[in-house]
């Protein structure tokens, strides 16, 4: 019983950082914090035009390095290295990254006491108002069912309108996505992308379900934005999104969520958002 309920607080002082209540609750003693949601609420950081812009960058050049020749066994065991004339851990993707954002993030034990994992800065240097970031996971309509998925989920996101992001990696969520994914298919085109679900994603951006909450220590550098995919995005790109609707008749835009830098970030720093302010 005793190593239970070790391990029960464990497990409450990790999730407490993503429990909504406990934010709200502990709102008022963060000073910074409370200045954000109250500054940070009204406008999009940048437009929609250059969140596409970074994308299609990265996915433009993820297209490129995604050929056998940079795909083989001893390409990926020996990266070579990038135009920035830097070797890069993480194969194609990070390589790929850095090349076309001049950054690469990736997860590590956060610097929060038992938080858990967290995203980093890991090459390069994150120039204020960049897309540094994507929040993955199943789109659902406010009026889609989700009860089942949200048991013991921590990465359920929340739009302004409604819509919920789940962007849980694993169980039931892991299950519905694949499913989802392998049914909006055209033809040979890949309509979203599955491998942020493991742990080597081919689009490097998506990792932003892992970024922690600030903290009066540790104040926000990134927010969250959301983001709807034009009807001028690339088929061939779709394959890199990390999102894909619950319904397939759903006849809105594709929702994601992305994260953009409030100041610059340099390397070492790791991400940290604000929960409680999204802007839209």
């Amino acid at each position: 019983r005793w190593f239970r309920l070790i391990r029960l607080q464990k497990s409450w002082k990790s999730y407490k950082h993503r429990f909504v209540p406990w934010v709200v609750f502990n709102l008022s003693k963060n000073e910074k914090t409370l200045r954000q949601v109250t500054e940070r609420s009204k406008d999009k950081l940048i437009p929609d035009e250059r969140v596409s812009e970074s994308l299609f960058k990265l996915f433009g050049t993820l297209l490129e390095k995604k050929s056998p020749v940079c795909l083989d066994h001893a390409a990926l065991v020996h990266p070579t290295p990038c135009s920035t004339g830097e070797e890069v851990d993480g194969g194609y993707p990070a390589r790929a990254m850095l090349q076309s954002l001049g950054f690469c993030i990736d997860r590590k034990p956060s610097t929060l006491p038992l938080a858990g994992t967290g995203v980093f800065v890991t090459r390069g240097f994150i120039p204020k108002g960049a897309t540094c970031a994507m929040y993955p996971g199943t789109i659902y309509q406010p009026y889609e069912p989700i009860l089942l998925q949200s048991l013991r989920n921590p990465f359920i996101f929340r739009c302004i309108d409604g819509v919920l992001v789940d962007g849980f990696d694993k169980g039931i969520s892991k299950l519905v996505f694949r499913s989802c994914s392998g049914r909006d298919r055209i033809g040979p085109y890949e309509t979203s992308d599955t491998s942020w679900l493991t742990r080597s994603p081919q689009n490097p951006l998506a990792v932003g379900q892992y970024i922690n909450n600030c903290s009066n220590e540790k104040p926000a550098n990134v927010c969250y934005q959301e983001y709807d995919v034009p009807d001028c995005f690339p088929i061939e790109f779709l394959q890199f999104l990390p999102n894909v609707n619950y319904s397939h008749d759903t006849k809105r835009p594709l929702r994601c969520v992305v994260l953009v830098s409030l100041r610059d970030i340099t390397a070492g720093e790791e991400l940290f958002s604000n929960y409680y302010t999204i802007v839209h």
